[in-house]
Order: structure tokens, then C-alpha cells, then sequence
């Protein structure tokens, strides 16, 4: 189904690949002739250098400075974001901002919190020119897609499925505080990042849906690394053979490969999407030039993929479905072993016990969100229940199309009532069923969801409470087709169907009646609305010359997501109170970690406000002698107190800032790490001003440790790579060597200044 090449390729009008190999030199040479050109300069004929030439700022295209057309935001993250912005001196959004409601929609949990979170996006879209998008009427890709796309542009956006390459459109999904930088007419600064050629050919077996065909590439690529950090630029003859829907479907799962962003070429099927959807003239049509060399190359023969399942507790874990119910017990044991190193072995977990007469049960459907909830997803998958019926026991289905005019037009083709009839329930546009806060299963049951991930407690697990469900993802259809056959894992290849394909009609009325649009115009006049849970960040201080941290979190996950940093869910009502919501930091993975942090916070405090360090956390004073035997000007001016985790690989997963700011705002001073799992995540803890540290061996100190690093200032000054650290333990200091990834000078700037926040103060 997949092939991945070991080396570079170049593409050839479109149509051809030849790897960069040195066996093919000479071919490359004689099939090109005065067209062949070296690997950097074919390079610069990729979409996606196009795309992000156009938007550099900074003359530099090894050095990029970017400015995005458009950013988004959900309910989940605009708050943080803007009130991170206006304690920064935010006057007036500079580009198109657009806050939508579809994370904390549902105004129950926490009293008013929620709805107090919508109120103030509201006015924040009047007060500084920007675009609100009600609960209910779309999930934020969604409307993205349908309203801000263009071709050639760029969106940035506080969600990490920020994914429009489908559409012509370069998105990248962030952390706030790189929408902050934008909101501040700052610039988005990036290596010139690899670009990976995604080469698709032959055409989707009936049955077989975009799910598939992306589950199939993540799990090619996700465990190697092939695109981290990296484009993916879909191209290749196969691209023609599928719909807009069908690559719009494939394309918001890239993410999941940890790529940086993606990029496709377009045609008139694109065209056409934009035609229907009344923005013909943002339509452009993007192909690579006649010759363009990507650095690696992803071969996807559509017609080889067959329908596709991932296991718990990761969209890497893939099977197609005929592997599975033909090994069923050998795949779910293997699954049970995997679970107990996710979920620490502190619950029981099983899933043997859903082989049913040798096939394997399921509790609960699930098609939403930016993934599953779009229109032709949802058409077959009423074609394919048409005239059936879910049953009557454990097994339920639920149904979230993505916006609201995808919904509307579901009711006057009838799909609606074909699914309802069924047994179904169809529901309004939320993500909530993606990160726990929606359709929670029950206690031991197994869910197939066609959504964006299924990480531990994704699907609103309390692993500290007992509580486990979880999650496999699957398309549409065979979601579809297991509901039909009332909860036994069937894929839809297996069904005979005919899919009606209807055609979509969009509606943009109730958009023009419910989002408020200020077309740009700001009115400072208006009064911003704050709820009693909407908090200012704490004040923050300055790196100190030298730092003593203790390690108050150990985790040894292969990957640790930020899911497990800060969990999703019931905490989503608090995102808009940082201590409040800091809380929950690590509660799922380390409950200890906030009790921890917070004593090494005290010593700070002390610090700052010049009391005794010891009498706020008695063991700092030993630790303080032994240090000052060797590093005798080592005072509570020049010498700051922290925590630090160590994580093996943190940051897969969402975008949310919150993930490292929970850490600091509880005294967090650096992550250590063998590697950061994501850029973003890496990102968050540098824009709150933590140091991302990098240790590749095992490590030398375990938690409860104390780490001194001497000068770190001016490390981070003199842009040094190698930095000194010592263990300080039984009355001793054992040296060791952190390392540290390339800063820009800004982004040193801001470790120096302590946050984001502190950095666009002081250049006021």
C-alpha cells in the first residue's frame, strides 16, 4: 500500500519519479538534459516553497520570518490567546482573526464558564475587527475550509489540525503565543523545513474512504520519523481520482504524522469546491514545476489500501480490518501489552473480552468533527444503513456534521432521516467526542470513532478514578458498516452498496444570520465581557544568571502527549484560568506533580520577596551550601528556583499552549527530554519562557533531584549548545552536559525575559 524511499526524488512533469540516488545520476542527466539541476535549486520548484517564498519577510529563505493572510482560534484557546495579546498592548486584530465555539460548547459544565468564554470572544471580535463563529454552527476546520481557504495563502491556527492543504492552502497548527506574535504584526520564524513528496496513484477500491487511506500513511511514516517537522506536498496522478471531500479527509490526519504542515496540487475539482462554495476567485491552481526534488519520497498506490483500523492508543497503530478479524486474539493481546505502558499499569484494561462468537464487538460509533463530519463521509455512510437498523443493545451511533450548512443540506436530501430512521442520532457541529468532553463511552468500552486521535482518555477516561474506555479509529464507511451489522467490526468493503453520491449545495444563509462579521473594522468602544473564571497571567520573572531546578516529574513513555501534560475533557472549562486550570497539569499521568511543583514554588516566592528560602522549603538550604562550596557567589539575587520534568518524548498531539504553561505558572523553569515530539510543543516552552533541554543518554538523576546550571544565562546569551549542569545530592555535585537546539535571537530573547508576554512588554 506504502513505500517510502531512502533518499530524495525528483519529480518530473507531475508524473514521473526518479530517486536522487547515485546509481540514477546519469539517467537524471540524460532524461533531463538542460533541465536537470542541482538538488537545492530543483527544490526551490515544490508548491509548497512557492507558497512559503511568498510569505517570508525576512529576505532569507534558510531563515524564514512568516506572515500568515488569516488566523483561527477555537473557545478552547482564544482566550488565553487574546488576553496573552492584550497584556502585550493589542490594539486591533492586523489580519483576519476568526474565533469560533466549538470545543466548549456545551455551557453545562462549571456553571457559567463556558458561556462566559463565548461572551468575551464576542466582544473581542467587536472591539479589535474580528470574526466570531457561534456554538453549534461549525467546528473550526470546517468553516476554515469553507470560508477563509484560498489558494496560496496561509492560515495559522491554535489547533494542531490546522490542515487546508486539501484546498491549495498552506495552514500550520501552533500554540498561542505564535498567534500572539501575529496578532502583534510578529513574524512566525522557522527553518526552511524538508519537504516530502506524497505520490499517489491508481484510484480507492468502493468502499474504501479517506480515514483509510490516511491511517495507512501514518502508519508508514509516524514511527521513523519520515515527515517530522517536515511538508507534505500531495501529488502524483492518484490526486485527480479523488473528490474534494476525499482529500480534505486525508489531508486534516497529517498532522498525526507530525509533519509541519501540508500542501497539495489543485485542479477543478478544487475549483469546483470553491465555485459551490460562492468563493470561485480564491481558487488557484498550484502544480510543481517541470522538475521539483523533494526530500524523500511517500508511494501510495490508492488501490492497494484496503479499509484500515487503529488500535489504542495511537493512530500509528494500524492494521487493515481483514488483518485484525483474522487474528483477532494475537492483535487485541498485543494491543493489552502496548495499553500497560500507556496507562502506567494502574487499570485493568482488556479488550479479549469483546470477541463475541469470534468476532470482535464494539460499543459505540462515532463520525464527527473535522475528519468524519464531512458531507460525502456522511452520505455513505447513510447508504450504506439505509433501510437498517443499529440495534437494540449496547451498541450506539452518533453522527456530528461538521458545520451547520453541511447538516442543512443533509436535512433536505434526506440522508438525515435515512440515518436517523437507523437508530442513529445525529447531532450538531462540536469536537467534543474527539477530546473527551462528548459521547463517553462506558467503563470498559470500546469505541470506533472516525475523529482525529485516539490517545489515552481522548475518549474521556479517569484513569485516577477507575474509568477506562477507549478508542480505535476507522472511516465513515466501516464505521457505517459495523452499525449495520449492530456492533461487529465489519469493513465496508465487505457491503454491498451503491453509494447515490449526491451533490452539495451549499448554503451560506445562516452564516450571513448568525456569525458576527466586522469585516475588519475594529471599535474600541466596545466594552470586553469577563466571566468570573477569565484570569490575568501571573506575573512572571526573568531568567535568573544561574538556576537550581528540581526534578519533580519523571516519565519514561516512549511518548508522552499533551494530553498527559494537561489533560483534556472536564479541564476545558478552565482554560481561561491559568492557575485554575494548572490544577490539572500531569493529574493523569503524575497526580503528584502539582503538590511537588508548588513546594519548589514556595522557595521562589520567598526568593523574590527576600525571605528565607529554607523556612518555605527546608531541604533548599543544604542544597544551596553545597553548591556555594564550589560556586561561592551564588546568592538569592543571581540564583532563581524551579521544576523540571523529564520526559522521554513530550509534546505529541495538540497544539495547546497550556501543556507548558500549566508548568510555569507552577514555578517550571525547562523541560529535559531525549526529543521533543513536535515543534509546537517546543515552541509552547520556549514562548513561556522555559528551557527545552535536550539529554540523548540515560539519565544520571531521577526524581526528587536537584539539577544547578551555572551562568545558563549567559549560555543562552552566547548562544552555547553545550551546557553545564550538575547534580547536587548527599553534600556532592556531579557534573553532566545538557544540550540545547537552535534558538533564534528572539526566541533567546524570550527565555532571557521569562515569557512572550514579558518580551513584547519591555519592546513597548
Amino acid at each position: 500500500m506504502i513505500k517510502l524511499s531512502n533518499s530524495g526524488a525528483y519529480l518530473i512533469n507531475g508524473c514521473e519519479v526518479i530517486e536522487a540516488t547515485a546509481e540514477n545520476e546519469a539517467l537524471l542527466k540524460s532524461k533531463l538534459g538542460s533541465k536537470y539541476e542541482s538538488k537545492e535549486e530543483a527544490a526551490k520548484n515544490t508548491i509548497a516553497y512557492g507558497i512559503l517564498a511568498d510569505h517570508n519577510t525576512s529576505g532569507n529563505m534558510d531563515k524564514l520570518q512568516i506572515k500568515f493572510d488569516k488566523l483561527t482560534s477555537h473557545d478552547i484557546t482564544f482566550v488565553g490567546i487574546i488576553q496573552t495579546a492584550r497584556a502585550s498592548g493589542l490594539e486591533k486584530f492586523p489580519v483576519p482573526y476568526v474565533l469560533t465555539n466549538c470545543h466548549n460548547s456545551l455551557c453545562a459544565v462549571g456553571g457559567t464558564i463556558n458561556e462566559d468564554d463565548h461572551m468575551f470572544g464576542l466582544t473581542c471580535a467587536k472591539k479589535y475587527g474580528g470574526v466570531y463563529v457561534p456554538p453549534h454552527q461549525a467546528v473550526i476546520h470546517q468553516f476554515a475550509r469553507e470560508m477563509l481557504a484560498g489558494g496560496g495563502k496561509m492560515i495559522l491556527g491554535s489547533d494542531s489540525h490546522t490542515r487546508y492543504g486539501a484546498l491549495g492552502t498552506m495552514a500550520v497548527g501552533e500554540g498561542g503565543p505564535e498567534l500572539v506574535k501575529q496578532l502583534l504584526s510578529q513574524t512566525y520564524d522557522i527553518n526552511m523545513p524538508g519537504v516530502v513528496g506524497i505520490y499517489m496513484t491508481g484510484e480507492p477500491a468502493k468502499g474504501v474512504g479517506p480515514q483509510d487511506v490516511a491511517l495507512a500513511i501514518i502508519g508508514a511514516v509516524y514511527a521513523n520519523g519520515y515527515v517530522k517537522n517536515k511538508v507534505m506536498e500531495f501529488v502524483g496522478p492518484g490526486v485527480a481520482n479523488l473528490s474534494a471531500d476525499f482529500r480534505i479527509g486525508v489531508d486534516v490526519m497529517t498532522t498525526e504524522t507530525t509533519c509541519l504542515s501540508s500542501i497539495w496540487k489543485t485542479d477543478d475539482k478544487i475549483k469546483e469546491f470553491y465555485d459551490i462554495h460562492g468563493r470561485s476567485e480564491e481558487y488557484k491552481e498550484l502544480n510543481p514545476g517541470e522538475v521539483a526534488y523533494y526530500d524523500g519520497m511517500v508511494y501510495v498506490d490508492l488501490s492497494k489500501i484496503k479499509p484500515m483500523i487503529a488500535m489504542p492508543f495511537h493512530p500509528s497503530n494500524t492494521y487493515t480490518i481483514e488483518e485484525l478479524n483474522a487474528n483477532l486474539k494475537d492483535i487485541l493481546h498485543d494491543v493489552e501489552k502496548k495499553a500497560l505502558v500507556s496507562l502506567d499499569g494502574k487499570i485493568e484494561y482488556t479488550l479479549t473480552d469483546k470477541i463475541r462468537n469470534g468476532k470482535l464487538y464494539v460499543e459505540q460509533g462515532i463520525i464527527a468533527g473535522c475528519a468524519g463530519g464531512g458531507f460525502e463521509n456522511i452520505c455513505d455512510a447513510a447508504d450504506i444503513l439505509k433501510g437498517k437498523s443499529i440495534g437494540a443493545d449496547e451498541f450506539t451511533l452518533s453522527v456530528y456534521p461538521a458545520s451547520t450548512p453541511i447538516y442543512m443540506e443533509l436535512a433536505r436530501n434526506g440522508k438525515l432521516a435515512d440515518l436517523m430512521a437507523t437508530g442513529a442520532i445525529v447531532k450538531t457541529a462540536f469536537c467534543g467526542p474527539c477530546f473527551g468532553a462528548g459521547d463517553t463511552p462506558s467503563h470498559n468500552a470500546f469505541s470506533i470513532r472516525h475523529s482525529t486521535r485516539n490517545f489515552p482518555n481522548r475518549e474521556g477516561s479517569k484513569i485516577q478514578n477507575g474509568q477506562i474506555s477507549s478508542v480505535a479509529l476507522m472511516d465513515a464507511r466501516s464505521i457505517a458498516a459495523t452499525a449495520a451489522n449492530k456492533g461487529y467490526l465489519t469493513a465496508a468493503t465487505d457491503m454491498d452498496v451503491e453509494y447515490s453520491g449526491p451533490k452539495y449545495h451549499f448554503d451560506k444563509t445562516i452564516y450571513e444570520n448568525r456569525v458576527f462579521d466586522s469585516k475588519g473594522v475594529a471599535d474600541p468602544s466596545v466594552e470586553i465581557k469577563f466571566g468570573p473564571n477569565i484570569k490575568d497571567w501571573p506575573k512572571m520573572s526573568q531568567l535568573t544568571d544561574n538556576l537550581v531546578l528540581k526534578v519533580v516529574s519523571e516519565i519514561h513513555d516512549p511518548v508522552t502527549t499533551t494530553d498527559e501534560l494537561i489533560p483534556s475533557g472536564e479541564t476545558s472549562s478552565y482554560r481561561s484560568n491559568p492557575l485554575g486550570l494548572a490544577e490539572f497539569a500531569l493529574s493523569r499521568k503524575d497526580p503528584e506533580y502539582v503538590g511537588k511543583a508548588k513546594e519548589v514554588q514556595k522557595a521562589e516566592k520567598a526568593r523574590i520577596a527576600g525571605e528565607d528560602m529554607a523556612a518555605a522549603l527546608p531541604e533548599i538550604g543544604e542544597i544551596m551550601a553545597t553548591i556555594k562550596k564550589t560556586y561561592t557567589d551564588v546568592n538569592t539575587e543571581n540564583t532563581g528556583i524551579g521544576s523540571t520534568i523529564y520526559a522521554v518524548k513530550p509534546g505529541d498531539g495538540s497544539a495547546r499552549e497550556q501543556a507548558a504553561s500549566c508548568q510555569k505558572v507552577l514555578g517550571g523553569w525547562a523541560n529535559i527530554a531525549k526529543e521533543y515530539a513536535t515543534k509546537r510543543y517546543r515552541s509552547n516552552l520556549i514562548n513561556w519562557g522555559m528551557l527545552p533541554f535536550i539529554y540523548e543518554e540515560e539519565i544520571p538523576f531521577t526524581k526528587g533531584d536537584y539539577i544547578f546550571i551555572p551562568e545558563v544565562a549567559k549560555a543562552i546569551k552566547e548562544k552555547k549548545t553545550e551546557i553545564q549542569a550538575y547534580i547536587v545530592k548527599n553534600g556532592e555535585m556531579k557534573p553532566f552536559t545538557l544540550t540545547m537546539g537552535e534558538l533564534t535571537d528572539d526566541e533567546r530573547e524570550i527565555i532571557l525575559k521569562g515569557c512572550l508576554i514579558n518580551y513584547n512588554n519591555r519592546a513597548l
